[in-house]
Formats: structure tokens, C-alpha cells, sequence
């Protein structure tokens, strides 16, 4: 036998649906208590238990004396641990896709100088860069709904990892691939606020005056650097946050 869900529960998935469709955009006002109350055929209290649960969510904004709006969302996740934000994106009621720029192949002595630093910091990597023969180099946009919401740049040591560049990015999320084929052993990471530069500006859909944020992280695995990786995040848009104790 089929349990129909609570009335509220059926508003806030409406609700969602015409804000991921969008139908109501950022910042637009949504219909009145009164109008959804006809709408679905409920009383007010019904309509207001979703608004309010909906506004708790951060998905939503009450304004008194002015209505509820569609809240201009700041993307709130704690840093220290590796995560998904496939599933940070969904947690967050939106939609996640991902669109992949660069998967290629490039010899050690191609990445960055700065890049290669942080590969042979390492006791076993710092003894000759031969120790790494050749580097795989990713770029992917994740958004959130249709919105980039970072833009990531990982650089992985396929002597570590020789198929990761075998796997469609689109579909599973790097840092979960490379956590199911090497143990995380140890890592460090830094944030720092940077100038936008032309190619993350295009990636993140954001005018050249905006600030970014940028994550960067060292992991490694068995004594060895497995993945540096550069996410960068629109600086208007998401904040870092975690707790102590």
C-alpha cells in the first residue's frame, strides 16, 4: 500500500522543481501563502510549515512586509575533509552536472613549475623528478543547477594511478575515484583569495574585476604525492566554513 506524503512535503518539491527549472529565478519573489494556499487546495499553515522549512534550508528568503524570495544562495561546505561536491550540490537541493575542458596526458617536465614543487615535496618523490614519469591533467567545471560553482584543476601521477584517465569525469567525481584506488594517507591544503585570471573567469561565468577563492590540495598515498589539485571558486558565491571541538 502507497503512503502519500504530508501536503508541506508536496509544496517544498513544487517549489523546488520551479526554482531548478527555473521558473523563479534568484531573487524573484514566489506567490503568496494565500496563492499557494488555493494553489494546492490547503490551509495557510499547511503552505507556511514548507515556507518556513524551505527558508531554514537557506533555499528561500522571508522578507517582513515583503513577501518570500528565491535566496541568492552562498555555498557553505567545511573544507577539511575530501568531498564530493557532487553530493554538496544535491545536499544543497540543486541540480549537478559536470562539464570536462582538459583530460590529457603531459610528461612531468610539462606542468607547471609550481605544480612540480609541490609533486616532489615528498621524501620519495624529492629524489630525482624522474621518479615521475608522467602526469595526467584534468579540468572540469561543476555547477550547480546552471551555475559553475568551481572550477577544478588536478594534476595525478598515473604511475600511481595509470587508468584515471580512462574514467568519464562527467560521471564520477576524481576525488572519490582516486580515495577507491589509493588510501589517503596524509595531505595538506591552503585557501587563499586570488585575481581572477582570463580561463577561470571564463570557467566560473564571472566579470574579470571578481576576487577568487582557491583551494589548493597536496594528497598523498603509501609516501607519495598522488594528486595536486587547484579548486577555484567564485568569491561572490561560496564560502568555506567548519567547526572546532
Amino acid at each position: 500500500m502507497s503512503t502519500r506524503k504530508p501536503a508541506y512535503q508536496l509544496i517544498k518539491a513544487e517549489i523546488l522543481a520551479n526554482i531548478h527549472n527555473g521558473v523563479w529565478q534568484v531573487g524573484s519573489a514566489i506567490p503568496t501563502e494565500i496563492a499557494l494556499s488555493e494553489q494546492f487546495s490547503v490551509s495557510r499553515m499547511t503552505v507556511n510549515r514548507a515556507l518556513k522549512e524551505l527558508a531554514e534550508e537557506k533555499v528561500l528568503e522571508r522578507r517582513q512586509g515583503s513577501g518570500t524570495f528565491v535566496a541568492q544562495k552562498h555555498f557553505n561546505h567545511t573544507f577539511v575533509e575530501v568531498r564530493n561536491i557532487a553530493h554538496d550540490i544535491q545536499e544543497d537541493h540543486h541540480g549537478y552536472h559536470a562539464e570536462v575542458l582538459v583530460q590529457k596526458e603531459l610528461d612531468f617536465a610539462e606542468i607547471p613549475q609550481d605544480i612540480q614543487v609541490q609533486f616532489l615535496k615528498s621524501k620519495k618523490n624529492s629524489k630525482s623528478k624522474k621518479s615521475i614519469k608522467s602526469v595526467a591533467l584534468v579540468s572540469i567545471v561543476h555547477f550547480a543547477d546552471d551555475l559553475p560553482l568551481q572550477f577544478e584543476e588536478r594534476w595525478v601521477n598515473l604511475d600511481l594511478v595509470a587508468d584515471f584517465l580512462e574514467q568519464d569525469f562527467t560521471q564520477a567525481n576524481s576525488s572519490d575515484f582516486l580515495m577507491s584506488r589509493v588510501p589517503l594517507e596524509s595531505g595538506e591544503y591552503t585557501i587563499s583569495a586570488q585575481q581572477v585570471t582570463t580561463e577561470i573567469a571564463q570557467a566560473l561565468a564571472i566579470p574579470m574585476t571578481e576576487p577568487v577563492l582557491l583551494l589548493n590540495r597536496v594528497t598523498v598515498s603509501q609516501g607519495q604525492v598522488v594528486t595536486v589539485v587547484n579548486m577555484w571558486h567564485a568569491g561572490s558565491r561560496y564560502q568555506f566554513s567548519g567547526k572546532l571541538g
